[in-house]
């Protein structure tokens, strides 16, 4: 085999590596952000932005059109996929994670909370009694995939510790974003869809306790749910979380169960095979391995199996799709009109101070008053570090503010401030937390 030969297959291993890196989310979707606003400000921008606005459906008679502009396939079906997997997530930790219990879940909850108040403070102090106090809940969010890929880059610096609670902070954030967003980011409520909705909700729930382990009839009513969710006049998004939620957690198979049928399978199996020379398989044999293709499906929980399902084209279709979708802004001759400064001091206050400040203050609080106990091996640096990096909003910052305002100005504002404040958020968290490792490994080596 040649040099060549080598070559290649030692860079297709290691681009293998760098992809299933659970850090290239985060850089994958900082790339697609960087790509939007070079496109946005470049020659192509005009058609950057007459892109978004394309009609994708069905036309029926002479005036019925079914489906939306691309940016609405974006923003409410695609990242539908992506709710209905952080509602999996949210469920998975409550039941079995880091929330599932009163002791583990308490600091990290109470961190999130005291994450989402406080910023959301600060914006309403520079924008109460404008048009744009409504978008308190912009600065309230966490990108989990930001954050998270910043802490995993920096490795065996930080206390494993630390990636467990930014992670358990981030799915309570997430949690709260979401119930903020079916409170304050309605529009208009028809009871009539809402009952629709509540209908299928009952089905939803009925189905999981009649113990049906398949996901196509929950899916199938939840396609429905969307759509009675989003003619109702709640963002329909939520309907994606209230789908996880009813998912089932125990798979068709126990684990002893599946063993010792993978165990009868493989012995005749292996008996069958000692028979004979051929190199193709008998008819009992095939009918052993479709009895361990079976086994292993329903040993699979619904949710982790969903979740696996929609993790990858989350993280390499849905969120850089919605980055390169959401972030660009031109701002080429002037065209953003900056008077609005309060939504950038609300915003910018928001993430980069509010966040560290209102993680930091109402765990020590808590701790101090002995409601919760910090987890053993951080210490309050860490704590403020970690509060640093939650200030990274992008993702669902951006997705509020798609929300929260109606004028295109505000809106680009809004996503400026976000960009410019997730990144000075992770690089002042990043720089925190390398100068806590440092000076940890110093006073480790002179002990």
């Amino acid at each position: 085999m040649s040099r060549l030969t080598y070559r290649r297959r030692d860079l297709i291993k290691a681009f293998q590596r760098i992809i299933h890196a659970e850090s290239f989310g985060g850089i994958f979707l900082f790339v697609c952000a960087l790509l939007a606003m070079i496109v946005a400000n470049s020659p192509w921008g005009e058609a950057y932005f007459e892109l978004w606005h394309q009609k994708l459906g069905i036309a029926y008679g002479e005036n019925g059109y079914l489906g939306f502009s691309l940016h609405l396939w974006i923003n409410d079906v695609l990242m539908s996929f992506f709710f209905l997997m952080v509602g999996l997530e949210i469920k998975r930790e409550f039941l079995y994670g880091g929330l599932s219990g009163f002791k583990k879940a308490a600091f990290p909850a109470i961190a999130a909370i005291g994450g989402m108040i406080v910023p959301a403070i600060i914006y309403i102090i520079f924008n109460a009694g404008t048009p744009t106090a409504h978008g308190f809940g912009i600065p309230m969010a966490t990108d989990i995939a930001f954050a998270l890929g910043v802490v995993l880059l920096l490795g065996k610096r930080v206390p494993a510790s630390l990636k467990l609670f930014l992670v358990t902070l981030a799915v309570v954030d997430d949690l709260g974003a979401i119930v903020v967003i079916a409170i304050f980011y309605s529009s208009g409520v028809s009871l009539f869809w809402l009952l629709c909705s509540a209908f299928l909700v009952g089905v939803l729930v009925a189905l999981n306790y009649a113990g049906v382990r398949s996901l196509i009839p929950y899916l199938l009513v939840g396609v429905v749910l969307w759509f009675c969710t989003h003619e109702s006049g709640i963002h329909a998004t939520i309907s994606a979380v209230v789908l996880a939620f009813c998912i089932p957690t125990e798979p068709k198979m126990k684990p002893q169960a599946f063993m010792e049928k993978i165990d009868e399978e493989i012995k005749h199996f292996s008996h069958s095979e000692k028979e004979r020379e051929n190199v193709l398989l008998t008819e009992e044999q095939i009918h052993q391995v479709e009895g361990m293709k079976k086994a292993i499906s329903q040993v699979q929980s619904p949710l982790s199996k969903l979740e696996h399902f929609l993790h990858s084209y989350s993280t390499y279709l849905i969120m850089p799709l919605f980055a390169f979708a959401n972030a660009g802004v031109s701002i080429q001759g002037g065209s953003i009109d900056f008077s609005s400064s309060h939504i950038i001091y609300g915003v910018a206050l928001g993430l980069i101070v509010g966040k560290p400040v209102g993680i930091f203050a109402l765990t020590f609080l808590c701790e101090k008053l002995g409601i919760a106990s910090r987890p053993e091996g951080l210490s309050w640096s860490y704590i403020f570090g970690a509060g640093m990096l939650a200030g990274i909003g992008f993702t669902m910052s951006m997705f509020v503010s798609n929300l929260a305002f109606i004028e295109a100005s505000y809106v680009d504002i809004a996503k400026i401030s976000i960009l410019c404040s997730s990144l000075l958020a992770g690089i002042l968290g990043s720089i925190t937390l390398l100068f806590l490792g440092k000076k940890t490994n110093v006073l480790k080596s002179q002990a």
